[in-house]
């Protein structure tokens, strides 16, 4: 049956500046789901009704909408309690999704490798766990006393879901425990090559995958090496790691990562931390901005809280303000860590190179080196991972002048000459 709703949000004390923003948000939220909205009602109350999330009289106003637009469903704009769902249905004699109830359905919707997959299902099983009471009309009422006997139909179906529920979650984690452990080998693999790591991380749909698919197209070939991008809430739920080699070949990994919208769901940050932590051992973060987003300062802000409450914290960041294409008046620019582009036309990128060369190729050093030709698998090494700068024959052997990492040159230091800087 096709879904038409009704959005419904609470103002605290009446000063959320970004409240209005939010209730937009929500409607995005919505219209991912594939879900008609047909209206919103909106009230300010200095606490939440801890029976119905709104007041009574909103109640009556709220039923006399749903029965006049002929809406199906109710959408509230926080995490609503067991209770609030329980009395709000029995009251609306209609379906009723909070706002975490909505974003968990686009990540079940959305996810598409295994492991994404099992972290969406274990937030969505610990969010229904508290909730099953309700959640079934066939559920009788919970009879009282002690003993089995004593007790209600209902009772005994909601102890028994509960476990099914439990012993599912813990056979969920067992499995993911492992796609876990194999990502950790694969970051502790990538840490011995001795490649720095850059992440992109920000708001959901701030264009954090159309940076990767711009950067791979200009450096990578390989068409299936793009990830998926779309503009809608995210489109990306697995972290992608891919290899960016710069034309002076200095070579790094970028890493596209789940990204954050306002109010995210606790269960849902929980069960993605294992995928976030490819932004914690980054050397370097790219925080994506949506520069069109009247609210993005707002968004760059909860970004961060989320980022420290993980503990991604000491990182060097630099801040993309993505989208200056449909800006008037604003052309590619860089000022200290930030830097103005547009992905999907490709403008801005050189800027955002140069910038992300500073912060993860400081250690690169200029030095001229002898290679006897005996040894022509080192000229082959530093023509691969290095910048050579200038190139000569003598007569033992090769003169090269490369720019190249400290660890480098340590390595080869027997066929140093000179270091220039």
């Amino acid at each position: 049956m096709e879904r038409k709703a009704i959005l419904v949000g609470v103002n605290l004390n009446n000063n959320q500046e970004d409240f209005e923003y939010t209730m937009q948000e929500l409607g995005n939220l919505a219209a991912a789901c594939d879900v008609e909205v047909l209206g919103e009602i909106v009230q300010n109350l200095n606490q939440l009704n801890k029976s119905y999330y709104i007041g009574s009289g909103k109640i009556q106003e709220l039923i006399a909408i749903i029965n006049e637009q002929g809406a199906n469903v109710v959408i509230f704009d926080d995490e609503l309690s067991p209770t609030q769902i329980r009395n709000l249905e029995s009251q609306l004699e209609c379906e009723v999704i909070d706002r975490t109830m909505l974003i968990l359905e686009i990540f079940a919707n959305r996810a598409k490798t295994r492991e994404s997959q099992l972290q969406v299902e274990v937030a969505r099983l610990k969010y229904m766990l508290p909730r099953l009471i309700g959640m079934r009309e066939s559920l009788g009422r919970q009879g009282g006393g002690a003993g089995l006997k004593n007790r209600g139909a209902g009772e005994t179906k909601l102890e028994l879901d509960r476990r099914k529920i439990e012993i599912k979650i813990t056979a969920l984690n067992k499995e993911l425990e492992k796609l876990i452990d194999q990502r950790k080998t694969q970051r502790k693999l990538r840490r011995k090559n001795e490649l720095p790591v850059v992440s992109l991380v920000g708001y959901t749909n701030a264009g954090k995958s159309t940076i990767m698919n711009a950067m791979l197209a200009r450096y990578n070939e390989d068409a299936e090496k793009r990830v998926f991008e779309k503009d809608m809430l995210f489109a990306t739920l697995e972290t992608s790691v891919r290899k960016i080699k710069l034309t002076n070949n200095q070579t790094f990994l970028l890493t596209d990562t789940v990204g954050f919208i306002n109010k995210l769901p606790h269960h849902l940050v929980k069960a993605f931390r294992s995928t976030l932590e490819e932004a914690a051992e980054a050397n370097l973060l790219i925080h994506v901005l949506d520069y069109t987003n009247p609210n993005h300062e707002e968004q760059k802000k909860l970004t961060n809280e989320i980022l420290t409450k993980m503990g991604v914290e000491g990182i060097p960041a630099i801040y993309a303000y993505n989208k200056v294409d449909r800006v008037e008046g604003i052309l590619p620019a860089t000022q200290h860590n930030r830097v103005y582009l547009s992905a999907r036309k490709g403008i801005g990128l050189d800027e955002l190179i140069e910038l992300i060369s500073q912060e993860v190729f400081n250690d690169y050093i200029q030095c001229e080196l002898f290679i006897p030709f005996t040894e022509g698998e080192v000229v082959a090494y530093f023509n691969e991972k290095s910048q050579i700068l200038f190139s000569e024959y003598e007569e033992n052997g090769t003169k090269l002048i490369v720019k190249c990492q400290k660890a480098e040159a340590e390595k080869y230091k027997q066929y140093i000459r000179l270091i220039t800087d």
